[in-house]
């Protein structure tokens, strides 16, 4: 049967399947009832959820099956995302190592070479540990002296990951496993005898990832390799507050631990550090000097020592960024000033090379500098030169005399420059191109938006070359704009065909929340200040009207994770401003978000529910609870089943919520699930291009974009 709509689509989509409401599931909170219809739908595992997403998954797949250009999309970008990727070169024991795709591998294979002239050979290939890609690397690690290279590993985009140790000198997998290690690193000590990770508490379920238990009581361990798992050592564990979650690192010189505790994803932690124990010792009963113990200073990122004086980057009175010193044998001094705040510009990363010297990089209206300053005084030595980019990859150490780093922008995919420290000489060690790409067929710019309370707002836009300002050109939003994360130049193949074939507009609004101009700017998007990102986002689009490169029925938002937020946000309530949204992987339910696996840790980005204070600014905009009838533009919320991040109850709901409200609505309103995959990291290749491809159908379906050769 087809819906029933006062204009007859072009695409026609079914019935919306019909989902159970349970009227009586009613919960006062802070004295205001609040319905939660859908609440089943929170159990992945019964058969009714099960029903829900096939009935679902029908209806959308026949939609999207209509569109003709749908396979010529999916061929031109699948060309386009065949090219050569590099990462940046670092060097463990005496050879260097880089991971390397030809282009269409669903995983980067490690490579190894004894000099960077040398010919490379394959060390670790993930796409060896599952058929279809869907077992991915999520970290690794090699041992100090390169004896070892521990590597963590994640099936269908879970978080959950079990940690692995390969003999580096023959490739041989050692007997060492480790189970539920979650939002890890593998830290190995000095002597090579193991390394530190974190874990959770045991979950029972069937398939890790589908479950939604929320995922408190981290615990910083200790495994010595030979051993068993059982007889792992407890490092640093808080019964008394749950949330806390520690890392362990061992300082340069192998004299001191530094444990770094966060009780959320605010820029925050503690900051503890003791003498390595002697020989015999362990690592269960270390002497603490409890730096910074309270966990609202701010953060405290170790970058090196010299003896009992250790570097810091940190925004502890610095909203923008600091590296700060501090003297075990003089703790009284507190936190000196070595770089100080720059007024304008955030300090996004640091790292010491060449002995006595620091790489940082600073971010200016969301395009990135790379800095050389001295360690012993701070004085900047040199600042490299780069075209409007971001940083996307750092490979620097102490012990060597130079670093690598590697840029991207919206029109190229990739460069990697190699520094020389003594000589201050920056040269272009490898440049990626692709077939069929001439950047020069293309124009990106940065303009400044007025948001609606008269805030300066940066965007980048992305277009062809000659495109006429007539209000007629298909145009993708895409914003994030939350904890404290920067979006700045990146290289999209899906957005490069959707521009190439679609004369289409690619626009990044760089609002409130996310992390463009410092702390500060993070904090204007966050908890009471939460709606300055919907505005900034809404507001955005009417300045591309305004400026004519679009109307608002050619506009198609796009955003995933907190940006799936921001998506339903908006449609809820300016549907009148976009033509089509896709809301990827989204948090919807505001209002039980922290009840599953690390949902508790984003408090610190969007309140707590539980507060009444708090619920009653988190109840205005959660998209499930704000869900209403009227003309939605079209609207796919995309999620998948394995991911443990962002549950995919969330995005069930919504789509519930919308339909139920909108039965014979004007444009389509589907859910689209995707099946053993996560929240996003270590997606295969193929399984990234059939998403865009999918993704791309849908909005040009709907904002009357037309394909062109």
């Amino acid at each position: 049967m087809v819906n029933e709509t006062p204009a007859s689509p072009r695409y026609p989509w079914g019935k919306y399947p019909a989902v159970r409401r349970d009227e009586s599931c009613v919960e006062t909170l802070h004295g205001v009832p609040v319905a939660d219809p859908y609440r089943w739908l929170e159990d992945p595992d019964s058969d009714e959820t099960k029903q829900f997403v096939e009935d679902q998954a029908t209806l959308t797949e026949a939609y999207l099956a209509q569109y003709p250009d749908k396979a010529k999309f999916e061929a031109k970008l699948t060309d386009m995302f065949n090219y050569e990727r590099f990462s940046v070169p670092s060097k463990h024991g005496d050879a260097y190592y880089y991971w390397y795709n030809s282009g269409l591998l669903n995983q980067s294979v490690l490579y190894r070479q004894a000099t960077l002239d040398a010919e490379p050979e394959i060390f670790f290939d993930p796409n060896k540990l599952s058929d279809d890609g869907t077992v991915a690397l999520s970290t690794y690690s090699f041992s100090e002296k390169a004896t070892y290279f521990g590597y963590a590993i994640s099936k269908s985009g879970s978080d959950w990951v079990s940690i692995h140790v390969k003999r580096v000198a023959d490739g041989e997998d050692l007997d060492d496993v480790v189970h539920f290690a979650k939002f890890t690193s593998i830290e190995w000590t000095k002597d090579e005898a193991g390394f530190f990770y974190t874990r959770y508490p045991k979950v029972d379920a069937a398939d890790l990832g589908t479950e939604t238990d929320a995922n408190y009581f981290a615990q910083t361990m200790y495994h010595a390799l030979g051993t068993a798992q059982v007889d792992d050592v407890l490092v640093y564990h808080d019964p008394e507050h749950p949330t806390y979650a520690g890392g362990v690192t061992e300082s340069d010189c192998g004299h001191y631990l530094i444990l770094a505790v966060s009780a959320s994803t605010a820029a925050k932690n503690l900051l503890w550090i003791a003498p390595h124990p002697a020989a015999g010792e362990g690592y269960g009963a270390l002497a603490w000097a409890r730096v910074v113990d309270d966990i609202d200073v701010g953060s405290f990122q170790y970058i090196t020592n010299e003896g009992s004086v250790f570097y810091f980057l940190s925004n502890a009175g610095a909203p923008k960024q600091r590296v700060v010193t501090y003297d075990l044998a003089n703790p009284s001094a507190g936190f000196v000033d070595l770089v100080a705040e720059d007024a304008e510009c955030p300090l996004t990363s640091a790292a010491v090379v060449d002995g006595d010297k620091l790489v940082l990089v600073y971010m200016r209206d969301v395009k990135d500098t790379v800095c050389l300053h001295s360690l012993a005084t701070g004085e900047r030595l040199d600042t490299i030169a780069l075209p409007p980019a971001s940083i996307s990859g750092l490979s620097a150490k102490k012990k060597q005399s130079d670093f690598f780093f590697s840029y991207t922008s919206f029109l190229s995919p990739g460069t990697i420059v190699r520094y020389d420290v003594p000589t201050r000489t920056a040269s272009e060690f490898k440049r990626v191109s692709v077939a069929g790409f001439n950047p020069d067929e293309f124009v990106a710019e940065q303009e400044f938006y007025t948001g609606k309370y008269g805030t300066k707002i940066p965007m980048f836009i992305v277009h062809c070359k000659g495109l006429k300002l007539d209000g007629s050109n298909p145009t993708f939003l895409y914003g994030y704009m939350g904890f404290n994360i920067s979006i700045g130049p990146a290289f999209s193949p899906a957005w490069i065909t959707f521009m190439a074939h679609y004369n289409g507009v690619v626009v990044v609004a760089n609002g409130r929340g996310g992390g463009e101009y410092g702390e500060e700017w993070h904090e204007a998007g966050t908890k009471a200040q939460k709606q300055n990102v919907f505005d900034d986002f809404q507001w955005a689009a009417r300045h591309l009207v305004a400026r004519r490169y679009t109307s608002h029925k050619k506009i198609a938002i796009n955003g995933g994770s907190n940006g799936g937020l921001l998506v339903g946000a908006c449609v809820n309530q300016a549907p009148e401003l976009f033509g089509a949204a896709v809301a990827e992987v989204g948090v919807m339910d505001m209002l039980r978000f922290h009840k599953f696996t690390i949902g508790h840790a984003w408090i610190a980005d969007y309140g707590n529910p539980d507060i009444a204070e708090e619920f009653a600014y988190i109840r205005k905009y959660s998209p499930v609870h704000n869900t209403t009838t009227q003309d939605y533009p079209a609207t796919l919320i995309m999620t998948s089943d394995h991911d443990d991040r962002v549950v995919p109850l969330h995005s069930y709901k919504f789509a519930a919520a919308l339909q139920h409200a909108n039965p014979n609505s004007k444009n389509p309103l589907l859910i689209l699930i995707e099946r053993k995959a996560g929240h996003g990291a270590g997606k295969p290749t193929k399984k990234r291009i059939e998403s865009a491809a999918l993704k791309f159908a849908f909005i040009t379906m709907n904002i009357g974009a037309q394909w062109h050769e």
